[in-house]
């Protein structure tokens, strides 16, 4: 069995093996069985003929037995008349048996003689070796005179003539297996010629069909199969093969319908692994178009790649990338077949002034692209939105001659819609980065620098002037009645207000003064390289041009401007940033106490006052520490639509005698002092407790100065006071400013990770102050973000203000951060915040600090 499954394995190993083997099979055991049957019959034909012989002596012998016993003969002579017979034919074996040879002769095991004996009948018995032919002797009516005892027609003997045959036999299969031997070539040849006539018609046609499926490596080599069978149209000479070529032309075809091919796959993946939103990829979001474009060339040939995009209401920015520098012509034909969809798609546009195209060569060296009108419009593959996204974008389109397979096409259109959004998306980060970048740096009314870059170029200024053993002086202006303008005329003219100011100083100072915009209607100027003489002049300068300045308004009311100024130089005054500032802001604070619009010259007496001041505030401080004179205050934070407390602010007070002091005044000593997170635990635990008396069961905001992070204990301390007052650690939250002194990143993740740990959450105040606000919600597990209160004030009067807001709002809900917008000073900004879709608000219209914790209550508070 296992040698006959070897070789059934080892036939159809092949079609050509199979068909000749199973044709010489055939074919030898059909000769075979001819040459089984022709001997079979040459057998049968000799033991006839023996049979016709033996029949024929038979008769001869009992004639002449008869005549014999018809003379009187005896038995003895009838035996003598045997022998000469026997003589006669000496191959046969001639014997007589009657009833007087004996009861064992007569009644013989030999199954022809018992058979002829039983039968009466004439008996042929042929083997292989022997012919036997028994013919019994029958009594006549003429028997009868001589021996009465005979009955007519009974047996009276048995002649039995035996030939062995066996030689003859042996012969006869000798000749018929030499026949056999010497014909078999005849059978080989024959297997041989049908086996060649078969593979030659059904072989060419195997191998034919092998070719075509060889050469499909790819799914467009399947096109070119598909085109092959349906042009070729050649006659196989079978009708099956016919069959099966048609039907494999089909599945060729349907498979080209759904297949995707692997360099289609691999190149899809490639191109969707550049759409990773980086760094690198907003600011050259340009270079990774360009690469997008040369990878999609690496696969098939794509000759430019545009994009859509709304910059207003019926204006529109195409960018056009070529894979190489277009002729005029091709550049032309682009424009208008671009400008042609976009009004097929109904993007609205007054006129064709309305659309900037740009175009964009990622290979300046390649050879002059030359395209024809028809060859853009049919390899065109474009897709456009009904509503502009994020970015403005509203449609992209990429030209390739590819673009009539539906395959790639299918692919092409996957990969134009992930470009759609990628791309909107890179814009849309990259102008929002760009007013980030701006606005960290820039107050946004007036475009001059903000206050954390005024302290970073003081500081600057400081090392500068230490180094080169120089002067430099500050001054700090503060508008008169700003807050009567604002009242009178309204926030719009305020605004114009402080941009015409803003504009008078800028004009009054030398090339590389440092002007900022210190606070609401504060101004901050460092003057490099200036000694006393120089610094009051600049003062003054800017005091005469500030009287002269008119503000008309609507009505015809002219405003004009004046301000209460005070400065310091360093290093007479203080040597260090803080000092500084400090010295020239009381300057300033004295100039309006002595009736405003005027400039005070520091004196001997105003360095010991200010900084006995300070000295004061540093002892009373202390003394209120060691008291635990330290009151916690709460400013409720609702939400958007103004109806349910969910939050409070603490903030921390000192009580002096019979005057609360706020933070503000205090702060900054605390830290020089060291004492800022004794202050912070202290606090923390009176607000614990108040809030376990109350029954508290919304979030507390908590103010943290960045010096406690350096203090091993300060964490475990924060958990200890938690569990003593039973507070739930999700319902605290931490507020990250964004102050100088939070220099070590690595420390505050390290110190924000152990709380988060413990459940607490993390706020920003101030966010979009300052660039480093940006870093943190990246970086740290931030819940929420206090939008800066300067941009939700004014974004009633100016919209990039009110955009910058929405941008903020816009980028916290993509990171999953709550927004919580401060300064709301009126109805009309909390329903504007609403409508940003902020999630919280927090100012003196929804509810003023107060020492007592509000809990979560109706309405708002309409007397704030």
């Amino acid at each position: 069995m296992f040698l006959f499954k070897k070789f059934i394995s080892f036939t159809a190993a092949t079609l050509k093996r199979f068909i000749f083997t199973a044709t010489l099979i055939v074919s030898a055991v059909t000769f075979a069985v001819v040459i089984v049957i022709v001997s079979f019959l040459f057998l049968k034909q000799a033991h006839d003929t023996k049979t016709h012989e033996s029949g024929l002596i038979a008769r001869h012998i009992l004639e002449a037995i008869t005549e014999v016993m018809e003379r009187g003969g005896t038995i003895t002579d009838i035996e003598h008349t045997l022998d000469d017979y026997r003589r006669l034919f000496p191959r046969q074996t001639i014997t007589i048996q009657t009833p007087q040879s004996g009861a064992a002769a007569w009644q013989s095991d030999e199954p022809a003689v018992a058979k002829a004996l039983r039968t009466g009948a004439v008996v042929h018995h042929h083997t292989p070796y022997t012919s036997i032919n028994v013919f019994p002797v029958k009594a006549e009516a003429g028997c009868r005179s001589c021996h009465p005892t005979f009955q007519a027609g009974q047996t009276q003997a048995l002649l039995a003539i035996k030939e062995d045959i066996s030689q003859a036999t042996f012969t006869l299969l000798n000749r018929a297996l030499s026949s056999f031997l010497l014909l078999l070539p005849f059978p080989l040849l024959m297997a041989f010629l049908v086996a060649r006539f078969v593979n030659r018609h059904l072989g060419d046609a195997v191998s034919k069909l092998n070719s075509k499926v060889h050469s499909v490596t790819t799914v467009s080599d399947l096109t070119l199969l598909g085109q092959e069978l349906e042009s070729e149209g050649e006659t196989l000479k079978f009708g099956e093969l016919e069959a099966i070529f048609g039907e494999f032309s089909g599945l060729v075809t349907r498979i080209r319908d759904v297949a995707v091919g692997r360099e289609m796959l691999e190149f899809e993946i490639k191109v969707l692994e550049r759409f990773i939103i980086t760094s690198e990829a907003i600011r050259d979001w340009k270079e990774r178009v360009g690469y997008l474009l040369n990878e999609v060339n690496k696969v098939m040939p794509a000759y430019a790649l545009f994009c859509v995009f709304q910059v207003d209401d019926e204006g529109y920015d195409i960018e056009i990338f070529w894979s190489a520098p277009p002729t005029a012509a091709t550049r032309s034909t682009m424009e208008s077949i671009i400008r042609q969809q976009i009004k097929s798609e109904k993007l609205h546009s007054s006129s064709d002034a309305a659309i900037l195209i740009i175009h964009n060569i990622t290979n300046e060296s390649a050879p002059l692209l030359e395209l024809a009108r028809d060859e853009i419009e049919l390899e065109t593959k474009s897709l456009y939105l009904d509503m502009p996204q994020i970015g403005g974008v509203v449609g992209i389109g990429v030209q390739s001659q590819i673009m009539a397979d539906p395959v790639r096409s299918l692919v092409i259109n996957s990969i134009l819609t992930t470009m759609l959004n990628v791309i909107g998306s890179i814009k849309a980060i990259y102008k929002y980065t760009k007013d980030l970048e701006y606005y960290a740096t820039r107050d946004p009314l007036t475009n001059l620098f903000n206050q954390r870059v005024f302290w970073e170029l003081l500081g600057y200024e400081i090392g500068r002037a230490e180094r080169h053993n120089q002067q430099f002086g500050v001054l700090v202006i503060d508008l008169d009645n700003f807050k009567h303008i604002n009242d009178t005329y309204g926030h719009l003219v305020g605004d114009k207000y402080l941009v015409q100011i803003a504009d008078t100083i800028h004009a009054s100072l030398r090339l590389g003064d440092i002007l900022a915009r210190y606070g609401g209607d504060e101004f901050a100027i460092v003057l490099p390289d200036a000694d006393h003489e120089q610094v009051h002049m600049v003062a003054n300068r800017i005091r005469e041009a500030m009287e002269a300045m008119t503000l008309v308004t609507v009505d015809g009311n002219k405003i004009r401007g004046t301000a209460s100024i005070g400065y310091a130089v360093c290093p007479d005054h203080a040597t260090t940033a803080k000092d500084l500032f400090l010295f020239a802001d009381n300057m300033t604070y004295k100039a309006k106490s002595l009736g405003k619009n005027c400039i005070i010259v520091p004196t001997n007496d105003d360095v010991v006052e200010v900084f006995q001041k300070s000295s004061e505030m540093s002892r009373l401080l202390l003394k209120a520490l060691d008291e635990k004179q330290v009151v916690p205050y709460f400013q409720p934070i609702v939400t958007s639509d103004g109806q349910v407390v969910v939050c409070n602010e603490v903030l921390c007070r000192v009580v002096v005698g019979d005057q609360v002091i706020a933070a503000s005044e205090f702060i900054e000593i605390a830290e020089k002092l060291g004492v800022v997170s004794r202050l912070d635990a202290i606090l923390m635990e009176k607000v614990f407790a108040l809030a376990q008396a109350d029954g508290y069961d919304g979030y507390l905001f908590i103010n943290l100065s960045p010096k406690s992070l350096i203090l091993k204990e300060f964490v475990p301390s924060i958990i200890k006071l938690a569990n003593q007052y039973q507070i739930a650690h999700d319902k605290v939250v931490f507020e990250i400013t964004e102050r100088e002194t939070v220099k070590n990143m690595t420390l505050l993740e390290q110190f924000v990770q152990d709380l988060k740990l413990e459940g607490f959450k993390f706020a920003i105040d101030d966010f979009g102050s300052g660039f480093s606000s940006f870093q943190y919600i990246r970086r740290l597990p931030i819940d929420f973000v206090k939008i800066e209160g300067m941009f939700v004030l004014n974004m009633l009067n100016d919209p990039k203000d009110k955009a910058f807001v929405k941008t903020l709002a816009v980028l916290a809900r993509e990171f999953g951060i709550k927004t919580i917008a401060e300064y709301i000073e009126s109805e009309e900004l909390l329903l504007t915040v609403r409508e940003l879709g902020i999630d919280l608000a927090q100012g003196y219209y929804t509810g003023r600090p107060e020492a007592t914790i509000r809990k979560a209550t109706k309405g708002h508070d309409q007397g704030a």
